[in-house]
């Protein structure tokens, strides 16, 4: 990195620090997004300009982006928590509690690529042949798998109930 990207970042450090301080709520949040906005502008420091007024704006051009970012992401899972409530409100809730747990406890103990096809398919929803290309599987791969796994998970609840 040459003297000029040097001293543009640390000449802007301070000032990018307060800028997200001034638009988070936690001072933790603030140092993260600095970081990462030095971060992002040291791997991108061959496009930095070379006049010094210019260098500043680039800077808190990317701690904008950043700030963004954050925010979307933010807002993401919020959503995404507001519809998990939303689902678990008008969820019923399972009978045969012991019964849910020993299932998601066989399902846990099947080998990875066995347990993400279980559960892409009864957990997410899938079919096999759509599981299956989302774990890059061709469709008979994915159609072995999961009769092996339901061997092992049939074998296991049977323990589970003896």
């Amino acid at each position: 990195m040459s003297a000029a990207a040097r001293t543009a970042l640390r000449d802007a450090s301070m000032d990018l620090l307060a800028y997200f301080v001034r638009r988070v709520p936690s001072r933790e949040d603030a140092a993260d997004l600095y970081g990462e906005t030095m971060l992002t502008a040291w791997k991108h420091i061959n496009k930095l300009p070379a006049e010094p007024e210019r260098q500043r704006m680039w800077l808190f051009v990317i701690a904008a982006n950043t700030l963004s970012n954050h925010r979307r992401t933010a807002q993401r899972r919020l959503s995404l928590t507001d519809r998990l409530r939303d689902v678990l409100a008008v969820t019923a809730p399972t009978p045969d509690v012991e019964g849910a747990y020993a299932v998601r406890d066989a399902v846990l103990r099947l080998h990875d690529a066995q347990r993400e096809l279980v559960m892409l398919i009864h957990w997410d929803g899938f079919t096999i042949v759509e599981a299956a290309e989302i774990l890059g599987l061709n469709a008979s791969t994915a159609r072995s798998r999961y009769a092996a796994a339901r061997v092992t998970l049939r074998e296991a609840l049977v323990d589970a109930r003896a």
